[in-house]
C-alpha cells in the first residue's frame, strides 16, 4: 500500500467535515464557507508526507514536528537514570503522527492517565496523560513519550513490547497539539537548541557518542 498523504486517523473526520461542509452549501450556500474551512483545518492537520531518515546510524531523529522547547539534563522517570532530555512541542498546524527516533527493539511500554495542562508547561511531563516506550538500541538504552496537551485528547500507539522499529518509522499519533520527550544517555550530544524548528523522522536532535 502507498503511504497515504492524509494520515488514516484523521479520515473519518474529514469525510464528516466534508459532508457536512456539502449539506451547508446545499442549505446556505455562501453561508457555508466556515463549514469549508473547519474541513480545510481537519485537512492540513491530518497531512501525514513520506520522511526520508539520514543515514547515519549515530543519528537520534526528532519524534515529532515541532519546536524544541527542552534541551537539559534530567531524571528519566522510566528508566530510573540521569539522561540527556530533548522535547518537541506540537501545535495544532504541525504534522502529528510520531516517529522512532533510532532503530532498535521496543524492551518496555507504559501508560499513565492524567490531566491536559498546557504541554509546553515543563509539569507536562509528569502530570499529562502520557504513553512512554524504552527503546534498546545499538548504542545504549533511550526512552520516547508521548504526552497530552490542552487540547489534545487522544494518544495513539500502535507498538508493544518486542516490536523492532527501524529509524523514522511511524509508530504513532497524538490529535490536537502536544509534545513529545526523549530521554538519551548522558554521553549523547544535542545537535538541537532552544526554539529550534524540526521534522519527525528527517531532523537530528542529537548524536549517540
Amino acid at each position: 500500500m502507498k503511504h497515504p498523504l492524509i494520515a488514516r486517523e484523521g479520515w473519518f473526520y474529514l469525510g464528516l467535515c466534508t459532508l457536512v461542509a456539502l449539506a451547508a452549501t446545499w442549505a446556505l450556500g455562501w453561508w457555508a464557507l466556515p463549514f469549508w474551512l473547519a474541513a480545510l483545518f481537519v485537512l492540513q492537520f491530518f497531512r501525514d508526507p513520506r520522511r526520508a531518515p539520514p543515514q547515519d546510524p549515530q543519528a537520534v531523529l526528532a519524534p515529532a514536528d515541532g519546536r524544541v522547547i527542552v534541551v537539559e539534563r534530567a531524571r528519566d522517570p522510566y528508566l530510573d537514570r540521569e539522561a540527556l532530555k530533548i522535547s518537541v512541542f506540537m501545535n495544532v498546524f504541525n504534522v502529528h503522527s510520531n516517529r522512532s527516533p533510532a532503530a532498535g527493539e521496543v524492551s518496555g511500554r507504559w501508560y499513565f492517565p492524567g490531566g491536559f495542562v498546557n504541554a509546553a508547561l515543563d509539569k507536562a511531563s509528569a502530570e499529562n496523560e502520557r504513553n512512554a516506550l524504552a527503546l534498546r538500541t545499538a548504542h545504549g538504552d533511550l526512552t520516547v513519550v508521548q504526552i497530552a496537551g490542552l487540547i489534545a485528547r487522544r494518544i495513539l500507539c500502535y507498538v508493544r513490547t518486542g516490536d523492532k522499529l527501524e529509524p523514522g518509522q511511524r509508530y504513532g499519533f497524538i490529535r490536537f497539539g502536544s509534545r513529545v520527550d526523549v530521554y538519551l544517555p548522558l554521553a549523547a550530544q544535542a545537535q538541537v537548541s532552544l526554539g529550534d524548528r524540526v521534522k519527525a523522522g528527517r531532523d537530528v536532535i542529537a548524536r549517540f557518542s
